[in-house]
């Protein structure tokens, strides 16, 4: 057992320091790929609440789609449909040969898809929570439209959605060991080297499973603190 044990150790023949630098990678690849969502669900909450037809029309398609098409096959059609179109364009200016979409760039690009069709909803529940009487009290400053976005709606708009994002990150977390599927080395490829190197495949998954639960924990408490930070001053029936 005590061998075993040693194999993922941080010294000579260890692969410690190999599984915390995936786990790094992991760390960063969700992270980016949330922050990007952020961005996409923002513009699909926008649109789910503009007056207009075509910005409601193509929110709700981005939705739908992301959110009912397997995270897998997006994370492939995102890798292929890039690579086809880098491809393409090479042998415009006179290259051959087949040119991929880097492993990082495609994954962080996925995720940020994809979480951000999740995130959407998240924000549009988060702004039909806060009361009207805010609009009310804004216009009644003579806010600016500018203003009352940035003083008024979105400090609230995020306390409503801090727990949902929460639960969305989580996804996140998860959705990164699919990009192993395209080559980079994050938390889950290296487990499965390790495993495949070592024939110890249950040190190994188990190894990684700790490490998925130590981010998850660590992330967790984060939100669990901004959370607790922006209902302050806030009084529950």
């Amino acid at each position: 057992m005590l061998e075993k044990l040693h194999m993922l150790g941080l010294g000579e023949g260890g692969w410690g320091l190999a599984l915390l630098g995936a786990a790094t990678m992991t760390l960063a690849l969700s992270l980016l790929g949330f922050l990007l969502g952020t961005v996409f669900g923002g513009l699909s909450a926008a649109g789910r609440l503009s007056a207009r037809r075509m910005p409601r029309a193509i929110a709700n398609a981005y939705g739908t789609v992301f959110r009912g098409v397997p995270d897998l096959l997006t994370i492939y059609l995102i890798y292929y449909g890039g690579s086809v179109a880098l491809t393409a364009t090479a042998r415009f200016f006179g290259a051959n040969g087949f040119v991929g979409l880097p492993s990082l760039a495609t994954g962080v690009a996925a995720i940020g898809i994809i979480s951000g069709a999740y995130q959407g909803e998240v924000y549009r529940g988060a702004y039909l929570a806060v009361e009207r009487g805010q609009f009310d009290a804004a216009k009644a400053l003579a806010l600016s439209r500018a203003q009352m976005l940035r003083l008024v709606v979105i400090p609230q708009l995020l306390r409503h959605a801090i727990p949902g994002l929460s639960n969305v990150w989580q996804l996140v977390l998860k959705d990164s060991a699919l990009i192993s599927v395209i080559g980079l080395v994050e938390l889950m490829r290296q487990a499965q080297i390790g495993a495949g190197s070592t024939r110890e495949p249950f040190l190994f998954y188990v190894a990684a499973a700790v490490l998925y639960f130590a981010i998850a924990g660590v992330t967790g408490l984060a939100f669990r603190v901004a959370e607790t930070r922006s209902a302050r001053g806030i009084t529950h029936p």
